[in-house]
């Protein structure tokens, strides 16, 4: 069929584990944001959800750390961490391993992409899917960019990501939906948690609403950990999206929320 749906969402734990301690002015809209783009992507009917994250070494480490790595189990769960920390209940998702080998198949064409059977779910795509899929229906593929264990996949290298998973979903029969998820700025388990660059994130979501391919690959790893932490390697799950999707972006939700510790957004794209 087609690539059907594309956007982007923030995953940072706070924002269902500190859920009662933002301000209801803050909260309330970010929320409703994310409720906007649950029916945006339920009205897309897709067959599967290929969920691209940043995972946090829940099933990666050093001794093995893929630029790119895809699910292709019958089912995940997660979360991983402690429902009392996360407030997200623990659940099975749902897999689809023949869709994942074929769109795998594809994507390895022109990327290398590493692939597991096995796959536990952190807060990185358990957090989107709480708002996303509160009813545990959807066919959910993860994928997973490293923004955490350097050297760190190029940005060039995640937009070809990104073109590839656009090809292999055009060549499948199914509805593909893709959702990048991340942080913007943000400083995670540093003494500067808590901290946002909102001039920095409105300048890379401008970059990346026009789809501004040329904009956004121009960040290097040292600009953005000086103005965006550790977490603003994360943008390699917008640029991705940004890539497959190919049409311009609608910022359906940004605000920095302190006590979640990140810039929480909200936003869909055009297919082109």
């Amino acid at each position: 069929m087609s690539l059907v749906f594309a956007g982007v969402c923030s995953h940072a734990p706070g924002i269902t584990g500190r859920e009662e301690r933002a301000p209801r002015e803050l909260r309330d809209p970010f929320y409703a944001a994310y409720d906007r783009m649950r029916r945006a992507l339920e009205d897309s009917r897709p067959d599967a959800v290929i969920v691209i994250a940043a995972e946090h070494f829940a099933n990666f480490f050093m001794n093995n750390m893929p630029a790119f790595a895809m699910g292709m189990a019958e089912s995940y769960t997660g979360p991983i961490e402690a429902v009392d920390w996360l407030k997200v209940p623990k659940r099975e998702i749902r897999g689809d391993p023949a869709l994942s080998q074929r769109l795998i198949t594809t994507i390895l064409d022109t990327v290398d992409v590493a692939y597991a059977e096995e796959w536990r779910f952190d807060h990185g795509i358990m957090v989107p899917l709480h708002f996303l899929d509160p009813q545990n229906r959807m066919t959910v593929i993860p994928a997973n960019i490293n923004c955490q264990g350097p050297p760190l996949t190029p940005l060039h290298r995640a937009w070809a990501f990104g073109e590839a998973i656009r090809r292999a979903a055009d060549a499948a029969p199914e509805r593909i939906a893709v959702i990048g998820t991340g942080g913007i700025s943000h400083w995670p388990a540093t003494p500067d948690s808590g901290r946002i660059n909102e001039p920095w994130d409105r300048e890379f979501l401008g970059r990346w609403a026009r789809n501004d391919r040329t904009a956004m690959l121009s960040y290097t790893d040292a600009e953005t950990y000086a103005e965006a932490g550790q977490g603003g390697f994360e943008i390699r799950t917008f640029i991705a999206a940004a890539a497959a999707a190919g049409g311009p972006g609608q910022v359906l939700h940004y605000a920095p929320i302190p006590i979640y510790a990140v810039g929480c957004t909200v936003a869909t794209m055009e297919i082109a």
